[in-house]
């Protein structure tokens, strides 16, 4: 098994910054991706970005621009660096990681709030 623990969320201005992190542990040799995904209030749970362990990445659109995956594959560790945000991106920010054909992992979330 593969367990993921989050932190770096809070409450931050419009326009400003948060770096999320992910450390995994268990069976990390599992591993094939790691990345993030969202979900606010009253709304689904939805990709914000992904990376492979051989740097590959997908982006939603909505964060393109503005957020960067990175990832520290001797620590197994992702991180997410959030840059300009906006209210629309408060919500709880879940780490996942992926094997090569299956989700195996979600951690367990963490706040993000964007108010002035």
């Amino acid at each position: 098994q593969v367990q993921l623990v989050e932190s770096g969320g809070g409450l931050v201005q419009p326009g400003g910054s948060l770096r999320l992190s992910c450390a995994a542990s268990g069976s990390i040799f599992s591993i094939y991706a790691m990345g993030w995904y969202r979900q606010a209030p009253g709304k689904q749970r939805d990709l914000v970005a992904t990376m492979t362990s051989g740097g590959s990445t997908v982006y939603a659109d909505s964060v393109k621009g503005r957020f960067t995956i990175s990832r520290d594959n001797a620590k197994n560790t992702v991180f997410l660096q959030m840059n300009s945000l906006k209210p629309e991106d408060t919500a709880v920010y879940y780490c996942i990681a992926d094997s090569s054909n299956a989700r195996i992992a979600w951690g367990q979330g963490t706040q993000v709030t964007v108010s002035s």
